[in-house]
């Protein structure tokens, strides 16, 4: 099966489940579903920052300082933040991602999804997909704030991020 025919909840404006439809259908339709966001953390406090592979379907080659993905149809937020997390990395046996808070990113007609927001720490070697992360780092929070105005950042991601220092000014 293709990322395109995996099933997706799509929801309401209040993260309500009102049909489901293969991932392809749901981009191309813009219809609103459901993601997490997992901000990943070295035992040096350090964030994971990557650069998305050409290939993607979604912000192709852009920088994110967050792990995740679609949330499946019928998949828990908690449970697709800890897959994504440990997919993204290559790992497996991380902890369970911390919740953080949920919004609901809008970036007009077509580009609406509900967005749940973690936090884990990763002490294991990480062994990006080489399908997902075309280069990878742990940066420092200063050389994440540093690299912010330089790279071109998937605008999902940077919202969160945004949102995230809002709530914590040190991330």
């Amino acid at each position: 099966m293709s990322a395109a025919d995996e099933i997706l909840d799509v929801v309401d404006e209040n993260d309500r489940v009102i049909g489901q439809y293969p991932r392809g259908e749901v981009y191309a339709r813009g219809m609103r579903h459901r993601c997490v966001f997992v901000l990943a953390r070295d035992a040096d406090g350090r964030i994971f920052v990557h650069r998305r592979t050409p290939a993607k379907l979604v912000f192709p080659s852009l920088y994110d300082m967050f792990v995740g993905g679609v949330v499946g149809a019928g998949e828990a937020y908690d449970d697709a933040a800890l897959r994504e997390a440990e997919e993204e990395l290559g790992v497996s046996g991380l902890p369970r991602p911390r919740f953080l808070f949920k919004f609901l990113y809008d970036d007009g007609p077509g580009g609406s999804w509900w967005s749940a927001v973690y936090e884990v720490r990763c002490e294991l070697p990480v062994r990006p997909q080489v399908e997902e992360v075309a280069w990878h780092a742990f940066l420092p929070e200063a050389e994440l704030a540093r690299r912010l105005p330089e790279w071109e950042w998937v605008p999902d991601g940077l919202a969160a991020y945004e949102r995230l220092r809002e709530r914590r000014p040190t991330v």
